[in-house]
């Protein structure tokens, strides 16, 4: 049991916060199909500063991780810059701009990891390869019936995004910038009455959404996948979307729903090797987290209330 939970655990935080970046984005009004590109080119940046400091301070640093997460989140930032050029400057359709730039990113970071690793090593590999990153066990929290499971053998980052959860539901209902972002995805026109830039709103939405996506995406290539390549694109960020949507675009349902598919992919997997069954079946078990995405969206979708002005472009005459 504490097996699930610790995994179920490092996926699910990492799912988490770009779910809370896609809903950042969407409650600003601007829809957010484009996280999964925003998280592999995150990751990239991440791993390609890995891969460069890691002669620097040494193999096995883990102050690595922490520049490759900071990298990440910078990377993802300004790849989203070209969701917000797209939506906000240009006013495209905003579903066909996150698409585009889903395949896009596939398709770039595949050519710059080779070209990467062709100038570092010689070698035209599509694959960084990363330091597995350390484990800790929190004493008296993990001795703890049921739930101790959650506190054994945890990354570094499961700490950061913890911390960064909590501030982001600060930032988002405690803050003058959290209520004008809500409010420019509801009624815009009333944001820019108030005297507000919804613009400039709109463009910080975006932007954070790319940083924290770039963020999940680094933590799930050292979690999950221990490199960088193209396997980074597993449908992540679609799941994300659906944990937001499930969550109905509030950050404390969207973390249930997160803890829900993270249990459910590591609930799985154990099965399948409680069970003994042959390796071919571990793929079929992994898709339990999407099978419950298609369960919930059946049983949940009609309760779904998203952002009025989602989706639309902002226009300034529009009354």
């Amino acid at each position: 049991m504490n097996k699930v939970f610790t995994d179920g655990l490092s996926f699910a935080l990492p799912l988490l916060i770009m779910a809370i970046g896609a809903l950042y984005s969407e409650k600003s009004g601007v829809t957010n199909l484009a996280v999964e590109g925003f998280q592999g080119v995150g990751a990239f940046f991440g791993a390609l500063a890995a891969t460069l400091f890691a002669p620097l301070i040494g193999n096995g640093n883990q102050a690595i991780i922490y520049i490759a997460m900071v990298c990440a989140a910078i990377g993802g930032a300004l790849f989203s810059c070209i969701h917000g050029l797209l939506c906000i400057r240009f006013r495209a359709n905003q579903v066909i701009s996150g698409v585009v730039i889903n395949i896009l990113s596939v398709a770039l970071t595949a050519f710059c990891t080779s070209a990467a690793n062709a100038a570092i090593s010689g070698n035209a590999s599509n694959k960084f390869v990363l330091d597995v990153s350390s484990k800790f066990t929190v004493p008296l929290l993990s001795k703890i019936p049921w739930i101790g499971g959650l506190f054994t053998d945890m990354y570094p980052f499961e700490i950061i995004i913890a911390v960064l959860v909590v501030v982001l539901w600060y930032l988002m209902n405690r803050t003058r910038f959290g209520m004008r972002l809500r409010a420019c995805g509801e009624n815009p026109q009333a944001v820019d009455a108030a005297g507000a830039n919804v613009t400039r709103i709109r463009w910080m939405a975006v932007i954070i959404s790319g940083a924290l996506s770039g963020i999940g995406g680094i933590c799930f290539a050292y979690s999950l996948l221990g490199n960088f390549s193209p396997s980074i694109y597993q449908g992540f960020g679609y799941l994300a979307i659906a944990a937001m949507i499930f969550g109905n675009w509030n950050i404390g349902p969207t973390t249930l729903a997160c803890l829900a598919f993270g249990l459910a992919k590591s609930g799985g997997l154990q099965l399948c090797i409680a069970a003994k069954l042959p390796s071919n079946y571990t793929d079929l078990f992994l898709l339990l987290p999407y099978v419950l995405t298609l369960l919930l969206l059946i049983f949940f979708s009609r309760k779904n209330h998203p952002p009025k002005a989602a989706g639309e472009p902002w226009d300034k005459s529009k009354r």
